[in-house]
């Protein structure tokens, strides 16, 4: 008797939750869209994100060389360093290190540990940011692009071609919208729930995509100027031919456009900016 009242007072609680939950759905939905933007779980099969330790195989940038973030809850600059955790095509990653929108805290500088990232051939390193496309059916991404920037002696910066952005043409959520920046395609790449080998990171997808999402950059494209950079023929050719020791990561909200006027600055999506979960090179020595 006893085990018919419990079963019987489960299934009328069940009944009542059943009936909560579809009172409750428009509330639910509205819940459900920020969740969007979580990363997915990982596996506990297959080991944490980030791991423990880094895989000796995959050269990450280890070392924060500057980073003055006060983004409250994001601004642990060793996330940036920690190993690669993304959230997959849908969904962007919590375990990153995010940019103000503007002043000093809008800028990151990374390097090997001393090491050099060489110039090889296609892309050289891989910038892996947070961003999602927005639906299955969508060719709109959320996204807060970033300036990329490399340097051999940590003085003189150089960057990429910028000049395709036009703010009064420009779809904010397209991708084609900014060639030359950073932090516009979603990382698939995790190192519990979906590791790749270094060659399969740096195998192009088409379109600009890899396999291992995030963004490639390749130093032959490096170009002398440029928004924020004060890069001379010199120091262009010098990476080009002996490689880079430092990378500098900036959110595009921080910088001038030189194409629109000047005082104006490229957009951004957030309340904060960049949101760097790490730097894969192809080769250092």
């Amino acid at each position: 008797m006893g085990q018919f009242l419990t079963k019987s007072k489960l299934f009328l609680f069940l009944i009542t939750l059943t009936f909560l939950q579809c009172s409750e759905k428009e509330k639910t939905n509205d819940l459900i869209l920020p969740l969007l933007a979580l990363p997915l779980a990982n596996s506990s099969s297959v080991g944490p994100c980030p791991p423990t330790t880094l895989p000796t195989t995959i050269p990450i940038a280890n070392t924060v060389v500057s980073a003055n973030s006060s983004v409250s809850g994001f601004n642990n600059s060793s996330k940036a360093i920690n190993g690669i955790c993304g959230g997959g095509e849908f969904s962007g990653s919590l375990d990153v290190y995010a940019l103000n929108l503007t002043g000093a805290g809008a800028t990151i500088i990374l390097s090997w540990a001393g090491k050099t990232v060489k110039n090889v051939t296609g892309i050289d390193f891989i910038v892996y940011e947070n961003p999602f496309r927005v639906s299955e059916t969508s060719d709109r991404y959320a996204f807060d692009p970033m300036v990329v920037q490399v340097s051999y002696d940590g003085t003189n910066y150089c960057g990429f071609d910028l000049s395709g952005f036009n703010s009064s043409v420009a779809d904010s959520n397209k991708i084609s919208s900014w060639p030359g920046f950073g932090g516009l395609r979603p990382v698939l790449y995790n190192m519990a729930t979906k590791p790749f080998t270094l060659t399969e990171l740096f195998t192009s997808t088409g379109s600009g995509f890899l396999l291992g999402g995030g963004d490639g950059f390749n130093l032959d494209d490096l170009i002398v100027g440029g928004p924020g950079a004060n890069c001379d023929t010199t120091a262009r050719s010098n990476i080009q031919t002996n490689g880079f020791k430092f990378i500098k990561m900036i959110s595009a909200s921080a910088v001038t456009n030189p194409n629109t006027g000047s005082g104006y600055v490229y957009p951004h999506s957030y309340d904060n900016g960049s949101d760097i979960d790490g730097v894969v090179a192809k080769s250092i020595e």
